[in-house]
């Protein structure tokens, strides 16, 4: 059986998808479901308030970077024991990667919420900012209705409407499509959430006050969405068998893997800890802002996140530092992402750091945003050399190496632009590009038998003897 699903949609970004998709899924929790929340895309910051309103946790649909076949058992996977799923959207519903400069018909854009909505074939429910419009809302959706047949609208919901008379204005041009109207909701500035330049701050940042949004938001949909419209219109043709972590091979028995969470480290994919814990691995959180490295760690693992915003506290936790470097010269696996790469060079915008690989990061203006075909150029605790990846950048920091280090991969952003990025030392894999672990289960197995074959390892076998 493939759950019911509705994926939340709108013509663009900034139309409110995150506060009707999250306060959806907290109201259908607060009327009895069991609701499993997804986000299509890269996106590591929405999950997190998702799963708030949920209980459960927040899983990303991306087939950019796992591909379109494991589109459909992820999803059975993340809904397993649920009766509903909300997908949230990524920026307008047709939206994703094309090839630029194409001059003949690049179909569907890959990766957008049309994409993943069509493989799961579950409707589409479209939120539209109502602000400066009112009948013209009718021609926009006639427009989204009808420029993809493969796609299902199955309901809209005006967001940010003005007045009484300006949604009796929008209900009467809805009617004219056909498309029923599941909810309008009234402007509500209350529930603006602060941001950063990597989009939200992170629920686990915002703390209580991302309990309050949510619980806003929940209150918000409750009353001005028809919920048993929404579930109604539900529905999914997924036939795959789901995903299981097993798919990674076990290579060891209760090797103790450290992952840095945390403030400044909540960006990851709930499906690489399910792979490491299939391989083996006894995956242990730790905040490196507080708190020191579990014992008997063998390898790390550390995510992407917001170390730039906690360079001070970082710096201030000298245990943590040199408990990572003694790790790293031990010639124990670590893996490190984006800002777990920023976190073992010897400084982050002057502020002292692990001092694992000689370099600096700095904090600068450029966004640098995108999906990179990439090939691992080097053997390491991850990848065999000449695997191919598809990867994620997402940063607005910059790190200069102190040493010739072999790249951890080599891509390309443009036609002349080959970037080698992260490096490759020892037990160390660190990089810019976020993989989703799904796509690559090898490397869980790989790395958590370099965990438990590491001198580290061996010499803490020996002493137990």
């Amino acid at each position: 059986m493939s759950t019911p699903a509705v994926v939340i949609a709108a013509p663009a970004s900034g139309s409110g998808k995150t506060t009707v998709a999250t306060g959806l899924m907290g109201a259908l929790r607060r009327a009895g479901h069991r609701v499993a929340p997804f986000k299509v895309g890269p996106d590591f910051i929405d999950p997190g308030y998702h799963a708030l309103a949920t209980g459960l946790p927040g899983r990303n649909l991306d087939p950019v970077l796992v591909g379109e076949p494991l589109i459909g058992p992820l999803f059975q996977h993340g809904t397993l024991g649920a009766d509903i799923a909300v997908v949230e959207g990524v920026m307008g519903l047709f939206d994703g990667r094309i090839s630029v400069g194409s001059t003949h018909d690049v179909g569907q854009a890959q990766g957008s919420t049309a994409h993943v909505a069509g493989l799961l074939g579950a409707p589409v429910v479209l939120v539209v900012d109502a602000r400066g419009q009112s009948h013209s809302v009718a021609a926009l959706l006639h427009g989204f209705a009808t420029f993809d047949h493969s796609v299902r609208i199955a309901g809209v919901i005006l967001n940010r409407v003005g007045t009484p008379r300006h949604e009796q204005v929008l209900r009467q041009a809805c009617e004219q499509t056909g498309i029923p109207v599941l909810g309008a909701i009234p402007r509500a500035d209350e529930l603006s959430i602060p941001s950063r330049h990597l989009g939200l701050v992170t629920a686990v940042e915002h703390g209580r006050l991302a309990q309050e949004a949510v619980a806003a938001m929940t209150e918000l949909v409750a009353r001005h969405v028809d919920l048993a419209a929404v579930v109604d219109a539900a529905g999914s043709r997924v036939a795959d068998a789901a995903w299981n972590p097993a798919v990674a091979e076990r290579a060891a028995d209760e090797v103790v893997v450290a992952l840095a969470a945390g403030k400044a480290f909540s960006f990851g994919y709930p499906e690489h800890v399910e792979l490491l814990r299939a391989a083996g691995a006894v995956v242990v959180e730790f905040d490196p802002l507080t708190e020191s490295l579990p014992p008997n760690t063998a390898a790390l693992v550390l995510p992407g996140g917001f170390p730039e915003q906690f360079t001070a506290e970082l710096s201030a936790n000298d245990v943590a530092r040199q408990q990572v470097r003694q790790l790293a010269a031990s010639g124990a696996p670590i893996h490190a992402e984006c800002a777990g790469l920023t976190y073992l060079v010897d400084d982050l915008d002057g502020i002292p750091m692990c001092g694992v690989l000689s370099g600096s990061a700095r904090f600068t203006e450029r966004l640098t945003l995108g999906y990179r075909d990439a090939v691992a150029t080097a053997d390491s605790s991850l990848h065999a050399a000449g695997t191919r990846i598809v990867g994620h950048e997402f940063h607005r920091t910059a790190v200069t190496f102190g040493h010739d280090y072999e790249p951890a991969w080599r891509f390309g952003r443009g036609p002349s632009d080959v970037v080698a990025d992260g490096a490759v030392y020892a037990g160390v894999h660190a990089g810019y590009l976020h993989v989703h672990a799904a796509a690559h289960p090898s490397a869980a197995t790989r790395f958590v038998a370099a965990a438990a074959t590491s001198k580290l390892a061996q010499w803490r076998g020996r002493e137990e003897q």
